[in-house]
């Protein structure tokens, strides 16, 4: 390691703060807490390390999740039990908080959609969010940097997940940057938000009123256009879902969008009987975690 490189990351080590480490599952269920330039403030995430990463000191591969409305990087953690399986296939596990908190933006926490806890993973563009409101530069970029830079973790073995508005970032991040994550699935995620009350709330509110713009953080609107190394998706959906009932979800436009893509495999399970809660999550998580293995193991 030359000297530039070894000042870099001791910087960054430096910078990161542990504020709690819990044995659970033969690994380590840790938070951390960091400054963050891209989003200006303190900004917590959680790790899990498998015990092959705890005990044998491995590298191991990553996977991101993202988190819903409302949520912080605690939900996840205390809510999903995804440590069993994150140890039995031996990958650190990343999942950051949902937006930048405690800034005093006017009006950040008016609506339990928008602002605190809602950063929908855009990179804002209007005023006063855009100072800010950056969580995509912030989940691709910063987060993923601190993690390579402190953490053993394979960085070409990267992929991502998440849940509602959190399975909206994850689609978006892999959709925008192919090749990048090996590895992609949601639970029940915004996938058209250009078309849903909760899509068209936020974008209007971080995106301004050009709604050709908005496209470019859609799923479905991305899954149309990408051209990239060949991705398969999978995606679960709660039949008994009230936001899918309620048309805020709509999966079916992102299936639609898919079918017609030969760089895209869609697998569309729908679960009959079950809701939007975590209850729905921790039932199937373990699929997830296997096809995450899939792709990360190989």
């Amino acid at each position: 390691m030359n000297l530039i490189r070894f000042l870099k990351v001791q910087v960054s080590k430096m910078s990161l703060k542990l504020l709690s480490s819990v044995k659970c599952f033969g690994g380590e269920q840790r938070v951390y807490s960091h400054a963050s330039e891209v989003l200006g403030c303190e900004m917590k995430f959680g790790v899990y390390m498998p015990p092959t990463a705890v005990e044998d000191h491995d590298e191991c591969p990553v996977l991101y999740f993202l988190s819903g409305l409302t949520c912080t990087q605690d939900n996840f953690i205390q809510k999903s039990g995804f440590q069993q399986h994150a140890s039995k296939h031996g990958i650190v596990v990343v999942n950051p908080d949902t937006s930048p908190r405690g800034l005093n933006v006017p009006g950040e926490d008016d609506h339990w959609d928008f602002g605190s806890g809602a950063g929908f993973y855009v990179d804002a563009t209007e005023a006063p969010w855009s100072k800010n409101y950056k969580m995509y530069t912030y989940v691709t970029q910063e987060l993923v940097e601190l993690v390579n830079t402190n953490l053993p973790v394979l960085p070409n073995k990267r992929g991502i997940f998440g849940h509602s508005m959190g399975g909206h970032g994850a689609l978006i991040c892999a959709l925008k940057n192919p090749g990048i994550y090996q590895s992609v699935s949601a639970f029940a995620p915004i996938s058209n938000p250009v078309q849903c009350p909760w899509g068209k709330k936020a974008f209007s509110g971080y995106l301004g009123a050009n709604e050709e713009s908005w496209k470019a953080w859609d799923a479905t609107e991305l899954a149309t256009v990408y051209a990239g190394t060949p991705l398969e998706i999978l995606v679960d959906q709660g039949s008994e879902d009230n936001f899918y009932k309620e048309k805020q979800l709509l999966p079916e436009n992102l299936l639609n969008a898919g079918a017609e893509n030969r760089h895209l495999q869609l697998v569309y399970k729908q679960r009959e009987g079950y809701d939007h809660s975590y209850f729905f999550i921790a039932t199937f998580i373990g699929e997830h975690f296997d096809h995450h293995a899939r792709f990360l193991k190989a």
